[in-house]
């Protein structure tokens, strides 16, 4: 340990990412490709790091886990980075960045930063969401639909999971998950097509996923690997 390690003392939880905010605030400057870089070039490789450390995940390597989330972590501040460089009134820095998502975190865990008690987990899934639902009211949004904010642009086995989800944790019946039974109080909106048999079908199976634990999105995934294994098992006996 050298004399400025000593004076200073063991790093506080944190401290790297002070250190990653300067890289990158210089590569912004400095380099000729990070430079021209904006959210819309960035954004296919938000999608691709995160997809890289799930499948580092699912591999059970704790190494490579750890490098994924870093390159994920450089993509949110590359992201607040470029942010902040606006000059119309609309940027914001990585400190907002965590300032917001500190400050919902200690506002939806009273039972954590106040002095709500709960009985378990499903209790405090319960109060985020009748916390979100205030805060949306509180912004003038009405009881909105506790469908609301659900991104339509993931993975559509990933859409089903989230919106039974959701829908559940709302009290909604579990009956109205088959497409193929009585569309409820109110017909769909006019103009949305009908889901195909095959549609229906595969938006039960979510369902059936769901109520055996599972998260169907992780379960086809796991089936793809076997079916890669089978086929290259294949066409190594072609091969032989």
């Amino acid at each position: 340990m050298d004399e400025r390690d000593a004076a200073e003392g063991p790093d506080q939880p944190g401290a790297r990412l002070l250190e990653l905010v300067t890289v990158m605030t210089r590569l912004r400057q400095e380099c000729p490709w990070d430079a021209k870089q904006t959210h819309e070039s960035l954004a296919p490789h938000l999608l691709e790091e995160s997809y890289e450390a799930l499948e580092a995940l699912e591999s059970g390597d704790p190494e490579a886990l750890r490098e994924e989330l870093g390159d994920v972590l450089l993509q949110v501040i590359f992201h607040a980075q470029v942010a902040s460089e606006r000059g119309d009134g609309t940027g914001y820095t990585i400190d907002d960045v965590a300032d917001g998502i500190a400050a919902k975190l200690v506002r939806r865990h009273p039972h954590v930063f106040g002095d709500v008690s709960v009985s378990g987990a499903d209790e405090v899934k319960q109060n985020w969401d009748a916390i979100k639902a205030a805060e949306r009211r509180a912004k003038g949004g009405g009881p909105g639909s506790a469908l609301d904010g659900v991104p339509f642009g993931q993975p559509a086995l990933a859409l089903a999971a989230q919106l039974q989800r959701r829908a559940e944790r709302a009290g909604v019946p579990a009956g109205l998950a088959d497409l193929d039974g009585p569309a409820g109080p109110e017909e769909p909106a006019a103009g949305e097509p009908a889901p195909s048999e095959i549609g229906a079908e595969l938006f039960a199976l979510v369902a059936r996923a769901r109520a055996a634990g599972l998260d169907p999105e992780l379960e086809l995934r796991a089936a793809a690997r076997a079916y890669r294994d089978r086929v290259q098992a294949w066409e190594r006996i072609q091969r032989a």
